[in-house]
């Protein structure tokens, strides 16, 4: 820390260019980062705003190395990510919570200071994981399954409701339909205690562990609306299910052998269940049944492939959002212009 009365106490962060012309000061933490006015108000309005030269005859002007100082009332550790991103371009990973953690940070800043590029590029990121294509979505639950756990969490290790959280602060709408279709698997119990690991972790970058009275109401239809799909899958899909029209078996061979999966899915599953992935289970299942034809098996899985990507292609609208389409193009471009 600099205490020696030139310029106010600081502790110098990273970056720190020797040849900087500003310092932007972090209040009231005192992490200091001397860095190039042009550079980053290139890169956004705001800080070409506030990096103006004050006037030849102002003398309460706070000076440090230098350099004239600005006060930043931001996370320092946010603040970091940030910076180095305007100069390096944004590399951002999903190896741990840390890294979910200073996404969190550049998504935050960006969005404050208008930074366009890196806004978009931090949802890209996070869209990857928590996706907006069915595909996408059974490439995570893929992950979730076999990737090991880092730091006793298992992938994508970090909660959902903290992806909710971050995409509520920073009007980020694309990811919400995937976080709140995980966040309701967990009991709403748990979720309101705040029990869970993954919840529990300290971080200045961490969203809110709280979920809001808004999102309560949308988690609540979700889990219904999942319980709703399980049911009418094992009930009506499976169990009420004919034999294809080009059925090669004798009659009600094939309709018996869906009544048995219908019996043995109504067993398996739990509060819970995930209908979508419960759904390519039951292909599987069935897959193994020598009893069904091709044809009824082939059928059947045309006709799962289907519901999946009709329940996928509502998802957004059960919560009152725009299609995946509209959401895709205000979220996803550069402007990242709010969409009503």
């Amino acid at each position: 820390m600099n205490v020696s009365g030139h310029g106010p106490a600081y502790e110098r962060g990273d970056p720190w260019f020797e040849d900087g012309n500003i310092v932007l000061l972090t209040d009231p933490t005192g992490v200091a980062f001397k860095v190039h006015r042009g550079v980053l108000a290139r890169h956004s309005e705001i800080f070409q705003s506030m990096f103006q030269l004050p006037p030849p005859t102002q003398t309460d002007v706070e000076m440090l190395d230098g350099c004239q100082v600005v006060r930043m009332y931001d996370v320092p550790a946010e603040l970091s990510s940030l910076i180095k991103a305007l100069y390096d371009g944004a590399m951002f990973h999903n190896r741990s919570a840390d890294d979910f953690f200073e996404v969190a940070g550049v998504l935050r800043l960006s969005t404050k200071y208008f930074i366009a590029h890196l806004r978009a590029q931090a949802i890209k990121h996070l869209s990857q994981t928590w996706a907006y294509t069915l595909r996408g979505h059974d490439q995570m639950l893929e992950l979730a399954i076999t990737a090991p756990a880092v730091g006793g969490m298992s992938y994508p290790y970090i909660h959902p409701l903290h992806v909710l959280n971050l995409a509520r602060e920073t009007n980020v709408r694309i990811v919400v339909p995937s976080a709140l279709y995980f966040l309701s698997l967990y009991p709403l119990r748990d979720i309101l205690e705040g029990n869970h690991p993954k919840l529990k972790v300290e971080h200045p970058s961490r969203p809110s562990s709280q979920l809001s009275a808004e999102d309560i109401k949308d988690y609540t239809l979700l889990f219904q609306h999942r319980i709703d799909l399980i049911m009418t899958f094992v009930r009506t899909d499976c169990g009420w299910r004919s034999a294809s029209a080009n059925c090669k078996n004798d009659e009600g061979v094939c309709a018996k052998a869906f009544a048995r999966l219908s019996s043995k899915l109504s067993r398996a599953w739990q509060t819970r269940t995930g209908p979508l992935h419960f759904m390519v289970q039951a292909m599987d299942e069935l897959a193994g049944d020598s009893m069904v034809c091709t044809p009824c098996r082939r059928s059947f899985r045309e006709d799962v492939y289907a519901a999946r990507e009709k329940i996928w292609k509502e998802l957004p609208g059960l919560i009152g959002l725009p299609s995946w389409e509209d959401l895709k193009a205000a979220d996803l471009t550069s402007s990242n212009k709010p969409i009503s």
